[in-house]
């Protein structure tokens, strides 16, 4: 069995009002197109601008507080979760829906929805995509630890974006590192192989409560190879041929045989906006993980996703 461990569902309304790409997808689509790849399951997320920000601020890429909405994620997680619940449910027992917050706004509230949805529709970890929403994890150890301590009470882990780039003060990959090392009993799930930033990885494969998945792993592959600072610049950089992905991911497979996780962050394997065109497919993104030599591949497709998530029952991956 193949899980794919990053996934986005719903309406992205800031990408989709400045005319970026992509800003929708449903389950029906994902799984239609995940199983043509050969994947059997996938966990699940929303997308990440939510309606508690103006939408005429977000149609001039603006994100100003004050929306349709007042508790950040409380629409957005309700409606992923009846969709895959409710709408869809045979489609629905193929995933593993995580819920998505911001670690800054309006914790109180927040925490007080997840407990109210926990108790309706299972979920089994928690996202977080600080850079969009220009949060700042570093909150976790602020005014957030109460998301640390609702993670502890339930089990569950976290995926949160990370970054190198300088300009991007909110997921810092090293902040991500500090509020792990800081939480032990917690584990986290570092995305987009901490966009090949050695010092990092290393540092994901000492921790013992963190992992890191490989996410929109070819356009971080072309981002290298177009000089981009989306991506850790050469002295810090994990040393592989980045002209070819599949060799880049069979590397890193090898180099951390325990810590990656694939996914593919579809629909985000592409991403366009005005600063970048980077365009990758589903199928090119799974070619990578079956590129693989079967114990690597069963590792990163399946067993290290299984070790983060720690799920009560694992019967739950071979509902029919």
């Amino acid at each position: 069995m193949l899980i794919d461990c990053h996934n986005h569902l719903g309406v992205d309304l800031f990408f989709y009002l400045n005319g970026y790409h992509p800003y929708a997808q449903d389950l029906p689509a994902l799984v239609t197109e995940g199983r043509h790849c050969g994947i059997d399951r996938w966990l699940v997320f929303p997308m990440v601008s939510n309606l508690t920000f103006d939408v005429a601020a977000m149609r001039q890429a603006k994100f100003t507080y004050g929306g349709l909405e007042t508790v950040p994620y409380a629409f957005e997680n309700e409606r992923m979760f009846r969709e895959i619940y409710e709408l869809y449910p045979a489609l629905g027992r193929h995933t593993l829906p995580f819920a998505i917050l911001d670690p800054l706004r309006e914790p109180a509230a927040q925490l007080a929805k997840l407990r109210e949805l926990h108790a309706k529709f299972p979920f089994h970890g928690l996202k977080i995509q600080a850079t969009v929403i220009q949060s700042d994890v570093n909150a976790l150890l602020g005014v957030g630890r109460g998301f640390l301590d609702f993670a502890a009470e339930f089990n569950l882990p976290f995926i949160i974006h990370s970054s190198v780039m300088p300009s991007d003060v909110w997921s810092q990959a090293k902040d991500i590192l500090k509020v792990a090392a800081a939480t032990p009993h917690v584990r986290f799930c570092l995305a987009h192989s901490c966009r090949f930033d050695r010092e990092c990885l290393d540092r994901v494969a000492e921790l013992p409560n963190t992992w890191f998945d490989c996410s929109a792993h070819r356009i971080h592959c072309e981002s290298v190879n177009l000089g981009l600072a989306n991506v850790a610049p050469a002295a810090r950089r994990f040393p592989a041929d980045y002209r070819d992905p599949t060799a880049v991911l069979h590397q890193l497979a090898a180099t951390y045989p325990t810590k990656l996780i694939w996914g593919s962050d579809t629909p985000f394997q592409s991403y366009v906006d005005k600063d970048y065109s980077l365009i990758s497919t589903y199928a090119q993104e799974t070619a990578c993980l079956h590129a693989l030599p079967p114990a690597l591949k069963q590792a990163a497709g399946h067993d290290n996703l299984l070790a983060l998530l720690q799920l009560k029952d694992v019967k739950i991956l071979t509902r029919a």
